[in-house]
């Protein structure tokens, strides 16, 4: 009965408003017809010169969660004000994203929405076509390793926090371009296996299905973006006293232009965004790493990242939002 447990755990909890956004307030809802489908998206634009192009971040919520949770759970709202970025939190169909498990329940074209929703951002506001990138957790970690198989013309970088990519679609997984990535993953992960195989299901409730290893995952996007062999693993310097996870950084550096790959690997962590909350007991999704700040840390790494050139599309002024239902 565990399984069952805890699935009703996190769905009670995400029902409840536990990750509700702290700036709600400051993003606005739109909406756009993506597949036959009503879809939504939240965005949060930092202060500035609005003509002024700045890199887009799109942040994609697990599976079970909602857009509105992401801004308080990451805290990249007040990254982004403070590094001018304009992010963007997408609303999957009943919760989940089709992150290429074959077996997802509802197989909506997730990917078809995401570049529908650029379309839409790019049109309206000043973008920097060069440094779009995406992160997520969970399935929406898993549907960020997809989007870089299937949308490196478009995304520079991908954050995954504890999603690998999905077994299934690593075959078809053919990138035109080099993505650079950037992993966040607890070797005791109770939902999403470390060391690769099937996803917890909760018996029968979620979405199960297989995803690779982190390793594998590492190493296939170092082949992808044609890296030189990593480094050895390094010890990061603790950052919390009284917390007994620990931080490794592998890094595989000089890919081809200018890409790179990096695992942040967190020794005890579990099925959670490092520096983030601990939205749900340790028993179930196990322990917060409180070593490393992944939101501060993948930013830093996207705007180290950027593609060659820019390819900016400046607008004066938003569409008007409509409002939608999340």
């Amino acid at each position: 009965m565990l399984p069952t447990i805890r699935f009703a755990l996190l769905c009670l909890l995400l029902s409840l408003g536990v990750l509700a956004p702290a700036f709600a307030g400051e993003n606005t809802l739109y909406t756009l017809r993506a597949g036959g489908l009503e879809r939504s998206y939240l965005v949060h634009m930092s202060p500035g010169n609005a003509d002024s192009p700045r890199p887009l971040l799109l942040v994609f919520h697990g599976g079970g969660g909602t857009a509105r949770g992401m801004p308080r759970f990451t805290h990249l709202d007040e990254i982004a004000d403070r590094e001018g970025m304009i992010v963007v939190y997408p609303q999957g169909v009943d919760r989940h994203w089709n992150d290429g498990r074959d077996s997802i329940k509802r197989k909506v074209d997730d990917v078809g929405f995401v570049r529908a929703l650029l379309d839409d951002m790019e049109s309206n506001f000043a973008v920097d076509r060069s440094r779009i990138y995406a992160a997520g957790i969970s399935n929406g970690a898993i549907f960020v390793e997809r989007l870089a198989c299937d949308m490196s013309d478009r995304i520079a970088g991908i954050a995954a926090v504890a999603g690998t990519l999905a077994r299934d679609y690593q075959p078809q997984c053919q990138p035109q371009h080099p993505v650079s990535v950037v992993q966040f993953d607890g070797t005791a992960d109770p939902i999403v296996p470390y060391a690769g195989g099937e996803v917890a299901n909760f018996g029968g409730h979620g979405e199960g299905g297989p995803v690779l290893s982190v390793d594998a995952t590492t190493a296939f996007w170092a082949r992808m973006d044609g890296c030189p062999a990593a480094g050895a693993p390094a010890l990061l310097p603790p950052e919390a006293p009284l917390d007994p996870t620990r931080v490794f950084r592998s890094q595989w550096r000089s890919c081809r232009d200018g890409r790179a790959v990096v695992l942040y690997s967190i020794q005890e962590g579990g099925h959670t965004w490092p520096g983030g909350p601990q939205y749900l007991p340790k028993f179930i999704v196990g322990r917060v790493s409180r070593q490393i700040d992944a939101s501060e840390t993948m930013v830093r790494f996207f705007l180290d990242h950027s593609r060659a050139g820019s390819l900016a599309r400046v607008m004066p002024s938003p569409p008007s939002p409509r409002l939608a239902g999340n």
